[in-house]
């Protein structure tokens, strides 16, 4: 079921997003070669429990899943897509592109019943100097997300979103994952509707609405769209070990547009 979020919560998931997107850029100026990405997991959780959040993908098991996720941070280096745990820790190394996937569950409210609410962020950043595909590929990512985020219009639907994005990255010879999806995002970590990055007829019937928050990600491969599972039972890769590249924005369908709850200044 869609849910629709009230002004309280609304604001909350306003100013949890806002903390994210800090958290996320202090992040990304810590890549550089030579770190280590359980350096970045420490500086993760840290930072999350110093303006009072709750990491949430640390812990989080969905009901396909046999194990809980590691770690609070998502670190997919090259042609990891997405989901790599940030431990056992890696060290980045000149070139590398790495996607940083961040989820917060804000306020958090230690030994009680009372949740807060969820948001989800994800940014691709290139370690040091990068070849030109590499670059390419993140700023094509980096615009697919930007234009489908611009469909976003009560009354439109949520297949103009997909579509987009994927008319954007076939026309730059890059191609979308199809077998994952963004998602409604506040109340869980991942909410209805799903949020796919390319044309799905079906879902022309689903109409947005105002106060519906979606998690908005594009993850665009070099190579073919098909991805494999890890080895670590956890991370998503290219089948045929192209670069990947994932941004992600939580976003508010207001009265008259959006607004991007994760944005960076």
């Amino acid at each position: 079921m869609v849910t629709i979020k009230n002004e309280k919560e609304i604001k909350m998931m306003r100013e949890g997003g806002k903390l994210l997107a800090q958290i996320m850029q202090k992040l990304i100026a810590e890549v550089k070669p030579g770190v280590f990405t359980g350096h970045l997991e420490k500086m993760a959780c840290d930072l999350i429990s110093q303006v009072g959040g709750r990491p949430s993908f640390k812990g989080y098991q969905s009901k396909y899943d046999s194990v809980s996720y590691p770690t609070a941070l998502c670190a997919s280096i090259n042609s990891e897509v997405v989901h790599s745990p940030t431990l056992p820790s890696q060290e980045l190394k000149q070139g590398d592109i790495i996607g940083l996937d961040l989820g917060m569950e804000y306020p958090f409210y230690a030994n009680t019943a009372e949740c807060g609410y969820y948001t989800d962020m994800a940014m691709t950043v290139p370690v040091g100097k990068t070849s030109l595909e590499a670059q390419k590929l993140i700023d094509v990512t980096r615009e697919a997300l930007r234009l489908g985020i611009e469909q976003i219009l009560p009354g439109n639907t949520l297949n103009s979103i997909g579509r987009t994005i994927e008319n954007y990255v076939r026309r730059n010879k890059f191609t979308v994952v199809r077998e994952l999806v963004g998602h409604g995002v506040g109340h869980d970590v991942h909410e209805d509707p799903q949020v796919h990055n390319y044309n799905v007829a079906e879902n022309n019937k689903i109409i947005l609405k105002q106060g519906m928050v979606l998690a908005i990600e594009p993850m665009v491969n070099a190579g073919g769209w098909r991805i494999k599972s890890g080895k670590d039972g956890f991370s998503f890769l290219t089948a045929d070990n192209s670069l990947s590249a994932h941004f992600e924005h939580s976003v508010l369908i207001t009265k008259n547009g959006y607004e991007i709850l994760t944005k960076y200044e």
